[in-house]
C-alpha cells in the first residue's frame, strides 16, 4: 500500500444568482431613466395603527412595508404575520425592488394570507421602526401610529411581483409603480482545495476533499432572460390572475431603463383591482362602514389598550348605521342669483349662480328658469351638490354649455338671509361669499360641472366619482364636452365613493387650470382688463347704502 498522498488543485465554479437592478426614477420620461446608486435600507416591516383626526376609538391598521427586498425579507414578513395571529392586515408598501425570488416568495405570501395590497409611504407620528426604546406610543394600545400617502411612494423593479400577491391590490394616481427586464449576475469565485487519496490495488481512491480558499475572480451580468427563469416567472403572474401585458412589458423594457405603468393600464391588465388608492384602506372612516373592514380595531376609551401586534380579539362592527343612512337627506337644487358681499368690491362686485342641492328631474328646467330672467347675462354657476340624477346632471350640463357658462365648484355663504319663501331678497339678489372648504360634488354632480366652459376646483373642495350608471350616456356626454378618458374610468370602476385630488382632476380634464373660486367671484376681479362679464356696478346710493356702517 502506498501511504496517502495530498494534492492541491484548482477549480473555478460559476455561481448564478437572480436580481433585479433598484432603480429611482426622476420626473423624466421612462427612456430616459437611469440606474442610480442607491442607499436604501433591507425591507422592515411594521404594524402601524391610523391616527387619522376622530377615527378613534375605531382604526383602520395595517403592516407597512418600506425598503430594499433581499433574501431575508420573506422571514420578517413570516414573523410579522405570525405576532398577527391570523389578523388579516393590509400591506402598504414602498420599495425600490430588489431580488427576485424573494420578491415572488413574498408575493405568495400575501396570497396564501389573503391580504391586500397598497403601493404607499407610512409617515409615522411619535415613535418610527428605526427607533430603540422608543416610549412615546406607551399605552396608547399600538406600538406605531400613523398615515398612509400615495405621492411620493414607488414600487419598482421586482416590488410588483410581490405587489401582485395581493387580493386586492390599487396603487393610485399619485404613486409610481415601474417593471423593467431581470438582470442575472454571474458571480465567479476561484477556489483552492485539497483532495486526499489513497492508492488500493493499483487505482486511486479519493478519501476526502476540502476547499481551503475562496477568491473573487470577478463576475459579469446577462440582460437576456432564460427560458427557465422566463417560464418561471410567467406562470407566476398567471397564477396571481395578472395579466400577461405586465411580463410582456418587464421583457421589452431594458435593465438600465424604467417603464412606469399608468393607472389604466394597470387596470385593463389586471394588475390593479381598481383605481383607488392607499385610502380604501387606511382612510381615517372606513371604520364607519357597515360591514366594518377586518383591518379595524378598537381600543375602548376606559381600557388599558393592547397593542395591535399582540392578540387581540377581533373587532365587532358597531350596530350604528351605516354613515348614508345617517347623512340629512340633501334638498332639491335651487339656483339664486348672488352678489358678493365683501365690501372691498363695493360698488363694482362679482355676481353668480348659487346651485346647492341634490340634481332631481326639475334642476335642467329651474336652471333654466333662471338663465332666462337674467336676460342672458353670462353668470358663473357655483354648484354645491351631493349628486342625483344623471339624466338631469347631463341636461344641466349640456345647457350650462349651450349657455357658455363658467363653473366653480365652492358653497355659497349668505350673508343677508338664507333663500327661502320667507326671506326675499332685496331686488331679487342675495349677497354672500363663497367658501370652498364646505364645498362637495359627488356622484353626479361632475358630469354637471363637466358642461363649464371654463371649470375650476380647488384643493379645498371634496369631489367624488363613483359609478353612477347609464354608461355609454355619460362616456358620449364626457367625450363631447372634451373630457380625457380616465374620469370615466374612475367613475365606472369606483363603487363606492372615491376622492379625486385637484392632480387628478386636472389629469382627468374635469378642471380646467388650478384656480379656486376665487378667480370668478373674489372681490377684487372687477378691477381686471378686460372686466369679467359677471360684474355689475350699482348706482352710487345703493353702493353707500350696502356699505357698513363705520365705527
Amino acid at each position: 500500500m502506498v501511504p496517502g498522498r495530498c494534492f492541491d488543485g484548482k477549480a473555478w465554479r460559476a455561481l448564478v444568482r437572480l436580481v433585479l437592478l433598484v432603480a429611482v426614477v426622476f420626473a423624466v420620461p421612462p427612456a430616459l431613466a437611469q440606474e442610480q446608486s442607491l442607499d436604501i435600507p433591507p425591507m422592515r416591516f411594521a404594524v402601524v395603527r391610523s391616527n387619522a383626526p376622530g377615527c378613534e376609538p375605531n382604526c383602520p391598521e395595517w403592516i407597512s412595508a418600506e425598503g430594499t427586498i433581499d433574501a431575508g425579507t420573506p422571514s420578517l414578513l413570516k414573523r410579522t404575520l405570525k405576532a398577527l395571529k391570523g389578523r388579516q392586515l393590509p400591506v402598504v408598501v414602498n420599495s425600490p425592488g430588489g431580488n427576485v425570488d424573494a420578491a415572488v416568495t413574498l408575493g405568495q405570501m400575501i396570497r396564501k394570507n389573503k391580504l391586500d395590497i397598497a403601493v404607499g409611504t407610512t409617515v409615522f407620528s411619535g415613535c418610527e421602526p428605526q427607533m430603540k426604546n422608543c416610549r412615546d406610543n406607551q399605552g396608547k394600545g399600538a406600538e406605531y401610529f400613523g398615515m398612509a400617502y400615495d405621492s411620493g411612494a414607488m414600487c419598482n423593479s421586482a416590488c410588483p411581483l410581490m405587489f401582485s400577491g395581493g387580493v386586492r391590490r390599487v396603487v393610485g394616481d399619485f404613486a409610481y409603480l415601474g417593471v423593467h427586464q431581470v438582470t442575472t449576475t454571474y458571480r465567479r469565485e476561484k477556489l483552492l482545495y485539497r483532495t486526499t487519496y489513497r492508492i488500493v490495488n493499483g487505482k486511486k481512491k479519493i478519501i476526502s476533499t476540502k476547499v481551503v480558499s475562496r477568491k473573487n475572480a470577478g463576475s459579469y451580468k446577462t440582460y437576456e432572460m432564460s427560458k427557465a427563469v422566463e417560464k418561471r416567472l410567467s406562470a407566476y403572474l398567471q397564477g396571481m390572475g395578472i395579466g400577461e401585458g405586465v411580463f410582456t412589458t418587464m421583457k421589452n423594457t431594458p435593465a438600465s431603463e424604467i417603464h412606469q405603468l399608468v393607472l389604466e393600464n394597470m387596470l385593463r391588465m389586471n394588475l390593479v383591482t381598481s383605481l383607488d388608492s392607499v385610502e380604501l384602506f387606511t382612510g381615517g372612516a372606513i371604520c364607519k362602514a357597515n360591514p366594518m373592514p377586518a383591518n379595524c380595531r378598537e381600543i375602548p376609551a376606559d381600557k388599558e389598550a393592547t397593542p395591535a401586534n399582540l392578540p387581540t380579539a377581533q373587532a365587532k362592527p358597531t350596530l350604528a348605521a351605516p354613515v348614508e343612512a345617517t347623512t340629512p337627506k340633501e334638498a332639491d337644487m335651487r339656483f339664486v342669483l348672488v352678489r358678493g358681499s365683501n365690501p372691498l368690491c363695493n360698488p363694482d362686485c362679482p355676481e353668480w349662480i348659487s346651485a346647492e342641492g341634490s340634481i332631481t328631474a326639475q334642476t335642467p328646467e329651474k336652471l333654466r328658469q333662471a338663465l332666462d330672467a337674467i336676460a342672458g347675462r353670462r353668470l358663473p354657476i357655483v354648484i354645491n351638490s351631493q349628486g342625483g340624477d344623471v339624466e338631469s346632471a347631463l341636461a344641466a350640463g349640456r345647457l350650462i354649455r349651450e349657455r357658455k357658462l363658467d363653473v366653480v365648484v365652492a358653497h355659497t355663504d349668505f350673508a343677508d338671509c338664507d333663500p327661502s319663501a320667507e326671506c326675499l331678497a332685496k331686488d331679487g339678489v342675495h349677497s354672500g361669499l363663497t367658501i370652498e372648504s364646505e364645498s362637495e360634488c359627488a356622484s353626479a354632480c361632475p358630469i354637471m360641472v363637466a358642461g363649464g366652459v371654463r371649470r375650476f376646483i380647488g384643493p379645498a373642495v371634496r369631489l367624488s366619482v363613483s359609478s353612477v350608471g347609464l354608461g355609454d350616456k355619460v362616456k358620449a356626454y364626457l367625450e363631447e364636452m372634451a373630457i380625457g378618458p380616465g374620469l370615466f374610468a374612475a367613475m365606472q370602476l369606483s363603487s363606492s365613493k372615491r376622492q379625486l385630488y385637484q392632480q387628478a382632476i386636472l389629469k382627468f380634464g374635469l378642471a380646467t387650470g388650478p384656480q379656486s373660486a376665487d378667480e370668478l367671484t373674489g372681490a377684487t376681479i372687477c378691477r381686471s382688463v378686460p372686466r369679467p362679464d359677471n360684474c355689475r356696478l350699482v348706482p352710487s346710493a345703493n353702493a353707500e347704502a350696502d356699505m357698513p356702517a363705520k365705527l
